[in-house]
Parts: structure tokens; sequence; C-alpha cells
């Protein structure tokens, strides 16, 4: 079994097999420091984290260091949900819709005004304004929203048959993660699902630079269950060459 990141044998390890990377981040862990001392809460944090890494790159701060890269990735979420049942005619609620990096490919497919995008960064969503002008996407009408939390008051009961968050949960402690759960399944259509990746463990449960959260997935099983939520570990997920896992919520009857 792997050791987790967090420890100290697996940093002084890594260290060892990649020097030219310790510069780096160390100069990291300085600013993520920094941000968290002056953030109230997670979210807080994680938001001046993306204004930081949008300002550099937009693409890098959805975690895609190259275009080539931002493309394919998009373009593998797409191609998923669309061999396991997205339709012209669903709306469609992305969580963490970043630059669009897959949004682009649903706004595209869905029926014009179908597509919701939210994300807890005004800056990379002003990325993703640019995304859906470059794209030629306008005539689409997505919606895109910046939100302070996920209970999504905003949003109305039973309007969505499809929501989709790729690499949040990964980037998530629990009770964010539980606030989430609390509240999704009043905005799912019945019939409808909610797919999401995480970084997952086998070992014990951790986190690093409370950036990168590692979870078992009978805890997040669990933890769907106790708000009337059936979750699915997705399997065949785990052929795409994608390091997450992917998990398939829906509405318990």
């Amino acid at each position: 079994m792997t050791r987790p990141r967090s420890s100290l044998a697996h940093q002084a390890s890594y260290a060892l097999r990649h020097p030219h990377k310790v510069i780096p981040h160390l100069r990291r862990l300085a600013r993520d420091t920094w941000l968290r001392l002056h953030s109230r809460d997670h979210i807080a944090y994680y938001r001046a984290v993306m204004r930081s890494d949008t300002a550099r790159s937009p693409e890098g701060a959805v975690g895609s260091h190259t275009h080539k890269r931002w493309l394919a990735l998009g373009q593998m979420q797409f191609d998923y949900l669309l061999e396991h049942g997205l339709k012209p005619e669903c709306r469609m609620l992305e969580i963490g819709c970043g630059n669009l990096r897959a949004g682009r490919l649903f706004i595209d497919y869905l029926h014009t005004g179908n597509y919701y995008g939210i994300d807890i960064s005004p800056d990379i969503l002003m990325a993703a304004q640019d995304t859906v002008a470059d794209h030629g996407l306008r005539d689409k009408l997505p919606h895109l929203t910046p939100v302070r939390d996920l209970r999504f008051a905003f949003l109305p009961d039973e309007h969505f048959d499809v929501v989709h968050a790729h690499s949040v949960f990964s980037h998530s402690p629990l009770e964010v993660i539980d606030e989430c759960f609390a509240h999704v399944g009043r905005i799912m259509r019945p019939g409808g699902w909610f797919d999401f990746t995480f970084d997952r463990t086998e070992g014990k449960e951790h986190q690093v630079l409370r950036e990168d959260f590692y979870y078992r997935t009978e805890t997040l099983v669990r933890l769907a269950g106790q708000y009337g939520l059936d979750a699915v570990f997705m399997d065949d997920w785990e052929r795409t060459p994608h390091k997450q896992s992917k998990i398939r919520v829906t509405r318990r009857a």
C-alpha cells in the first residue's frame, strides 16, 4: 500500500526523486500558508488560491498545464457523460465549472439555456466568459454564476437532470462535501444523477497543504446515504487516463 502524500517519508522520497520541484513546492507552501492565515474558512482560502492561479494561467488554475491537456481532459469528461446518459434536452448544473474546460462542450451539445455553471471563483468565471466568446457559444445562453457555498439556495427545486463536479471534492474538506450532499438532492429531478470525482485512498484519509484531500470510497458513500442519496462507484471510469475516481449519486426513491 502506498504511503499517504502527507507523510514525511513520502515527501522526503519524492524530493530525492524530483529535486527540481523542491523550490517551486516551497514557494507554493509559503503562498498557501499566507492565504490560509488570511482566510476565514476553506472556501475563502481556495477562492484566494484560484485568484492567484488564474492570474498566471486560467488553464493552469483548473489543473491543465498545457492547452493540449486542457482540451483532452474536457473531451474525456464530455465523452464519459455522453456514454452514461447525457441528452441534449437535459438540464445540467456543473459545480466548479472553472473556465469551461468541459463546459464548452456541454454548452454546445445541450439545448439553449440548459447549461448552468457555478464556481466559488469570480476570477475563473471571467475566464469562462472568454471561453464562451472564443468558441462561439454566446447564442447557447449559458448561465455562469459565482457562489459563496454549495447550498444552492438560489436554484429551484427538482430542476436538474444532471449535476456534475470534476476535481471539486478532491480540493474539499469533508464539511464542504457534507454541505453539498445536504442540499443537492433538492435541486435534482427524479431520475436525475450527480457525478463527481474524488482522490481515492484505500488507506488512511489525509490531505496535502489543505488543497488535495484523499477519501475512502465508503466514507463518501456513507455520507451521501445520510441525506437520502444512493451512491455507486463508477468502475469503468477507472479505465480513463485520469488519476481520480468517480461516484454517481441518485435520489433514493
